[in-house]
């Protein structure tokens, strides 16, 4: 089992930035994958970002160029740096982990942008 731990969520401005944090319970080298989905209100689950263990990413298209990911292998932390936020960018953003073929999720954490 993995258990992920989410932090960083909260209310920003437009424009501002916000840095999610995932802290998993197993070390990274034991992952095919971790990474960031989202969900807003009335909408399906989507990619956010993903980094996969030799280090390639993918970054959905209404984020890239505003959004990075990275990780920190000695923490067993992956990190969603987020710049220039948007009022769309409100959602639960989740924690996902993949480990020995299967999906494992984090508890979600709320990301606000408003005025």
């Amino acid at each position: 089992q993995v258990q992920l731990v989410e932090s960083g969520g909260g209310l920003v401005q437009p424009g501002g930035s916000l840095r999610l944090s995932c802290a998993a319970s197993r070390s990274w080298y034991t992952f095919n994958a971790m990474g960031w989905y989202r969900q807003a209100p009335g909408k399906e689950r989507e990619l956010v970002a993903a980094i996969t263990a030799t280090d390639t990413t993918n970054l959905g298209d209404s984020v890239k160029g505003r959004f990075t990911i990275s990780r920190d292998n000695a923490k067993n932390t992956v990190y969603l740096q987020m710049n220039s936020l948007k009022a769309e960018d409100t959602a639960v953003y989740y924690c996902n982990a993949q480990w020995r073929g299967a999906n494992f999720w984090g508890q979600g954490t709320q990301v606000t942008v408003s005025s």
